[in-house]
C-alpha cells in the first residue's frame, strides 16, 4: 500500500532502450584486406551468429546448431533488421547489429527467450554468399610472359588446381594427388562455374575462380565435404590445352637465304630435334643419342603432327612447333609421354633426299645400259652372282647414274634387289630372269587384261 504523499524511491537497472526513430545499427569488427564482392538485397548468404538481447542474454547461435544460416537477403525470409544489417557485408567480415524491436519480433517477441520489446544484438560473420544472377568472379593471379593461345569452347584441358575452398577451408587439391586434372569444357564433363571460368585462360596461367552456388553444386552440395548452397573458390594452373581442331603452331626460327629444295612428303630426311612439354619439361632429344634422326615424310614413322612440322623445310632450316595431342600421342600419352600432352619440339632440318617411289629400292638418275645384263656381267661368263650385281649397282651409285633407297641400309636393299631377280634362287641371275621393274609392272598390266 502506498500512503498518499508518500515519497518514493526506486532502484532501476536498465535493460534496453529504444525509440521509434531508433534505427539499424551496424559496427564492423573485423573485415579482410580484400573485399571484391559485398551483400546486396536478393543475395543468397551462408554466416553464423550469436544474438544476444542488450544485456548480453543469449537468445540463439547458429553455432550450437553446428551448421552456418542459410537464407536470402531483402526476400522477407528475415527479419526487416538483419536483412537491413547484412546488406554491405563483405565475405569474411565479422560485425555488429542491433536491431530495435519494431524491426525485429516486435510486442509478442519469439521463443521462450525473446518475450519482451526488447532490442536485439547480433554479432555476424559472413561465410560466403552469391546472387542467382551475376556470373562467376575470376582474376589472372599470374600469366605466362608470352601466350597467344587462349580456350575458347570445347577443349581438351589439363590443369592442376587448388580447391574448391568454401569460405578458407580447402576441401580438395590436385597438388596432393600429383597429377593434373585432365578434362573438356563446354562439355558437361565438370560444373558450369568451372567450364566459364576456364574460358579465355591462357597456357601457364593461374587464375582464381569463385563459383556461386548455382553454378556449382546447388543447394544440395556433394559428398562431406561440400555443403549445399556453398560458394566454392578455386585457384586454378593451366598446363595446357587443345582443340580437336587445331592443327600445329609452326615459328620459323632461322631459314638459310637460300634454299633450292624443301622437304615434302615422300622424302628421306636427316633431322634433330628436342621435344619438351608446353611448361618447358624435356622429355627427349636427339643430341642425346649418336645422330641426327631419320624418316621418311609420310610414312607413319613419326607422329602426325612432327611429320606435317618437318615438310616444306629447308636443310640449316630452324623451327618451334606446337603439336596438339590429337597430333601427338593421344589422350592415352605414350612411354615417356603423358595422357593428352602438348607437345614442342625444336627441330633443325640436317639432310633432305628425294625418297623412291612406292614399290622402288633403286631409280636410274640417267639413261640405263643399252644392254643392262650385258653391262652388269662383268667378267662375261654368262651369270651374275651376287658379289657382281652388288658391284655394279654400288658403282652407278657412286657415279651418281642411279640411287638406291634412301636411309636403308645399302647391303640389304642390294641383297633384296638380287633375291628379286635370282627368280629360280640358285645364287645367281640369268638374262632370261633379269627384268627391270617397269618391264615386270607391264608383264602385270597385260596378264590382268589377259
Amino acid at each position: 500500500v502506498i500512503p498518499p504523499d508518500a515519497t518514493l524511491v526506486f532502484d532501476v537497472m536498465l535493460v534496453d532502450v529504444w525509440n521509434q526513430d531508433d534505427r539499424v545499427r551496424t559496427r564492423s569488427m573485423s573485415k579482410p584486406d580484400r573485399c571484391n564482392r559485398t551483400v546486396q538485397s536478393s543475395d543468397f548468404v551462408r554466416y553464423h551468429y550469436n544474438g544476444t538481447l542488450l544485456d548480453g542474454t543469449q537468445f540463439d547461435s547458429s553455432h550450437s546448431l553446428k551448421g552456418t544460416y542459410n537464407t536470402y537477403v531483402g526476400m522477407g525470409w528475415l527479419i526487416k533488421g538483419m536483412d537491413e544489417g547484412l546488406v554491405g557485408m563483405c565475405l569474411g567480415e565479422r560485425r555488429s547489429i542491433i536491431i530495435p524491436p519494431f524491426l525485429a519480433y516486435g510486442e509478442k517477441g519469439h521463443g521462450r527467450v525473446c518475450v519482451c520489446v526488447c532490442a536485439h544484438g547480433f554479432y555476424i560473420s559472413i561465410a560466403d554468399g552469391y546472387n542467382s544472377s551475376p556470373a562467376l568472379g575470376r582474376d589472372a593471379v599470374g600469366l605466362p610472359a608470352h601466350t597467344s593461345y587462349q580456350p575458347v569452347g570445347f577443349l581438351g584441358l589439363k590443369t592442376i588446381y587448388a580447391g574448391p575452398k568454401v569460405g578458407s577451408v580447402l576441401i580438395l587439391s590436385g597438388y596432393s594427388r600429383n597429377h593434373t586434372y585432365d578434362t573438356y569444357i563446354g562439355m558437361g564433363y565438370i560444373i558450369s562455374g568451372m567450364d566459364q571460368g576456364l574460358q579465355g585462360a591462357c597456357m601457364g596461367e593461374r587464375r582464381r575462380i569463385i563459383i556461386p552456388p548455382h553454378l556449382a553444386y546447388g543447394e544440395q552440395g556433394v559428398g562431406d565435404n561440400i555443403p549445399g548452397s556453398a560458394v566454392l573458390m578455386f585457384d586454378v594452373h593451366v598446363i595446357d590445352f587443345h582443340n580437336p581442331s587445331d592443327t600445329i603452331e609452326i615459328l620459323t626460327v632461322a631459314k638459310p637465304e637460300s634454299c633450292n629444295q624443301s622437304s615434302k612428303s615422300g622424302d628421306y630426311i636427316q633431322y634433330r630435334y628436342n621435344c619438351s612439354l608446353i611448361d618447358g619439361f624435356r622429355l627427349f632429344s636427339s643430341y642425346d643419342q649418336d645422330g641426327p634422326q631419320e624418316a621418311i615424310l609420310g610414312g607413319q614413322k613419326v607422329i602426325d603432327g612432327l611429320d606435317l612440322a618437318l615438310q616444306g623445310m629447308c636443310v640449316g632450316e630452324k623451327r618451334v612447333v606446337v603439336v596438339p595431342p590429337h597430333l601427338g600421342h593421344g589422350e592415352k600419352g605414350a612411354r615417356g609421354v603423358p595422357g593428352s600432352a602438348v607437345l614442342v619440339f625444336e627441330l633443325e632440318l640436317v639432310h633432305v633426299e628425294e625418297s623412291l617411289p612406292e614399290g622402288y629400292m633403286f631409280v636410274w638418275d640417267a639413261d640405263a645400259p643399252a644392254n643392262l645384263y650385258e653391262a652388269m656381267d662383268l667378267n662375261k661368263d654368262g651369270e651374275i652372282p651376287l658379289e657382281e650385281f652388288s658391284t655394279f649397282i654400288k658403282t652407278q651409285v657412286t657415279e651418281k647414274k642411279g640411287r638406291l633407297m634412301p636411309g636403308a641400309d645399302p647391303d640389304k636393299t642390294i641383297s633384296d634387289m638380287f633375291g628379286n631377280q635370282d627368280r629360280n634362287k640358285d645364287g645367281k641371275i640369268t638374262a632370261d630372269e633379269l627384268k627391270l621393274k617397269t618391264d615386270e609392272d607391264a608383264e602385270k598390266i597385260q596378264h590382268e587384261e589377259l
